[in-house]
């Protein structure tokens, strides 16, 4: 017996959808004839998945965590109401915008009907459902409380996803000021002042050290374009490459924590992503070792995560979570107390909530504020650009001037 999903019209003429078990296609019309449903579409389920693969290219949109996001609190609803989790699932499949998703919870739900839990089910698909998303599934399962733990995962979704749009936000601005300014860069070089070297060859003077330099780099973009694209692109790759290694990754996370201006709103977005995913973690009741191996994963950030996994490692020594906590050299005096307090009470859970949103304010006001922190530098480089300028292209025409006028 094979397993059938099919699409099919009621005698009301509301869409139906659902799975039988027959032997055949033609079997499963007749089911649906008997209960007065006109068929529409019939897809034997490893057909229906591969049909949803064959559609699947490289230009089609990754997953989103808006997708995940929306699945998270769709889950939540349909868990709440009782709603058994296989329907769920396939129900969600059904309904959702993204392929990629919808290909990915049709394997799930084969994988339920097969008797897997929901929790190994997407583990399969890790690259979608990261370690701490089964993770805390897989306790709501065990616990009987699978609708919290889809919560708790649209919530902190929820605040990650409205980070990562104030970093876009407060970054635009300045991503567009320096397009312009390389924009300009080029115009300039490739069109603005050949005009004005052609110039200064028919008058024959000796040309100040500013203006051979801007006539030299013009030249260099003219004549040897091709070159300097190479060079960019190859910069590139060794340094892309270079990055997905695990020492290059490990330094570039290292590096990005103390860059000027920016460097602290990194640290305080991965410090409030650990306290934030610490204490949904212990909410839901997973051990505090195993807890900090999957929010060292979280975190997003090799550095990071080598601090946490020695946490890890002297909690198991027997050390307390404040110790470990003071000695990793990560947190500020007022956290640390706080994790100390609830350590004391038993409320560690609840103190790391409030610690991630005292990290999470902070980012607020430093997202809110960078722009006009990087103000001043762009405007610096721009008054740069005008003085080399300046310097390169009018001073020989003012000597020059004054020379006709003598």
């Amino acid at each position: 017996m094979a397993r059938f999903s099919y699409r099919a019209r009621t005698s009301s003429g509301e869409l139906a959808t659902g799975v039988l078990e027959a032997a055949d296609a033609s079997t499963v019309a007749q089911i649906l004839a008997g209960r007065s449903f006109t068929p529409i579409e019939i897809i034997e389920n490893g057909q229906e998945l591969m049909a949803e693969l064959s559609q699947i290219s490289f230009l089609t949109p990754n997953i989103t965590l808006d997708d995940l996001v929306i699945f998270s609190r769709q889950m939540y609803s349909l868990a709440k109401s009782g709603i058994p989790v296989l329907r769920a699932v396939r129900g969600l499949a059904d309904t959702t915008g993204s392929k990629r998703m919808a290909a990915a919870l049709d394997d799930v739900a084969s994988q339920l009907e097969r008797g897997r839990t929901l929790s190994s089910a997407l583990n399969k698909h890790n690259q979608v459902f990261g370690r701490l998303f089964v993770s805390i599934v897989h306790v709501g399962e065990n616990t009987g409380k699978l609708d919290d733990a889809f919560l708790q995962l649209s919530f902190y979704l929820e605040r990650e996803q409205e980070t990562r749009k104030q970093i876009k936000a407060a970054t635009r601005y300045p991503m567009f000021v320096m397009i312009a300014i390389l924009t300009a860069m080029v115009i300039m070089n490739i069109w603005v002042i050949p005009i004005f070297a052609d110039m200064f060859k028919s008058f024959g003077a000796e040309l100040p050290l500013m203006t051979r330099i801007l006539l030299a780099t013009s030249d260099f973009f003219i004549t040897k374009w091709i070159h300097l694209l190479v060079g960019i692109v190859l910069i590139i790759f060794l340094l892309v490459r270079y990055l997905r290694t695990k020492n290059g990754r490990y330094k570039w996370d290292r590096t990005k924590l103390k860059l000027p201006i920016v460097g602290s709103i990194f640290e305080r977005t991965l410090l409030g992503r650990f306290a934030r995913s610490f204490s949904m973690m212990l909410i839901s009741g997973v051990p505090m070792t195993s807890a900090l191996n999957l929010v060292a994963e979280a975190v997003d950030n090799a550095f990071m995560a080598e601090r946490i996994l020695t946490m890890r490692t002297n909690i198991e020594k027997g050390e307390s979570l404040s110790r470990v906590a003071s000695s990793s050299q990560m947190f500020t005096p007022l956290v640390l107390q706080m994790i100390n307090v609830g350590e004391e009470t038993g409320r560690v859970d609840e103190l790391l909530a409030e610690a991630a949103e005292f990290y999470e304010r902070e980012v607020d006001y430093d997202l809110k504020s960078l722009t006009s922190k990087i103000e001043p530098i762009l405007i610096s480089v721009v008054a740069g650009m005008v003085l080399v300028l300046a310097l390169g292209i009018f001073t020989p025409m003012w000597d020059m001037m004054g020379a006709i006028k003598g």
